[in-house]
């Protein structure tokens, strides 16, 4: 890992990134291997890992990246920016070492867990890198209208992320693994409320930031839910009769 900006480097990456999102958009029929949508196919081989240690495993990247690269630029130069990577950071904190742990979901195929391991691996180096070596500010950027509104934003989307995974886990008591009509909060309006929430937080963390890596994930991050949140809005109508026919799939009242 260089210490200079390879700021071609970071535009392709930030590029692949809303690239990968398309896919996902155009293979939306083509689920994730975890969850209820694990493949039980005769004949398909499958090597499984436990939700908690699967979760941790595929997280940890995206947190320990870029703090290495912190650790490596080796001085408090550019402190603003390292001080809203702290941001990426504290999202994957919560992810790697407190959802992880207290998720009761399927085991998880390993194949989808390397997948989201490289994944988040590159995806910590181009927000990481970005920040430390390619973006400065100056002392006026605490107070810009950008920063404060995209630091609300964010604080607003961790906040009903964390409170909405939350609400998911109290449906299933220990061992529990059977699907159940989420209530409370935002699921009252949607079906995906910890979705909704974190793609509230990653666009708000890409106005605070204001690079092109951080809107790139935002956007990937909108995709890729988007379409999770479709799938599970499907699963909950099919499977319950009496699912709430006003709520949504992602967006309260609109979509």
């Amino acid at each position: 890992m260089g210490s200079h900006c390879n700021g071609n480097v970071v535009f392709f990456l930030s590029s692949a990134l809303i690239l990968l999102g398309l896919f996902c958009w155009k293979n939306a029929q083509r689920e994730a291997l975890y969850g209820r949508y694990r493949s039980e196919s005769p004949g398909h081989i499958k090597i499984l890992f436990s939700a908690k240690l699967g979760w941790f495993v595929q997280e940890l990247p995206s947190l320990i990246v870029p703090l290495l690269l912190i650790y490596q630029s080796g001085s408090l130069d550019n402190l603003g920016s390292k001080l809203l990577l702290f941001l990426f950071c504290g999202h994957y904190f919560h992810r790697t070492l407190i959802y992880g742990c207290f998720t009761r979901g399927h085991d998880v195929e390993i194949s989808f867990v390397m997948k989201s391991f490289m994944f988040c691996t590159l995806n910590g180096y181009l927000q990481g890198h970005k920040l430390i070596y390619c973006t400065k500010y100056d002392d006026s950027w605490a107070t810009d209208f950008r920063f404060l509104f995209g630091l609300m934003l964010y604080l607003l989307g961790i906040a009903i992320n964390i409170h909405s995974d939350h609400l998911l886990r109290k449906l299933r008591t220990s061992g529990d693994v059977t699907y159940k009509i989420p209530t409370g909060g935002l699921f009252e309006y949607v079906s995906a409320a910890n979705y909704f929430g974190e793609i509230v937080e990653w666009f708000g963390y890409s106005i605070a930031t204001s690079t092109f890596p951080a809107f790139a994930f935002a956007i990937f991050t909108a995709i890729y839910l988007g379409v999770r949140a479709l799938h599970h809005h499907r699963f909950y109508v099919a499977t319950f009769q009496d699912y709430p026919k006003s709520r949504k799939a992602l967006i309260p009242f609109l979509f």
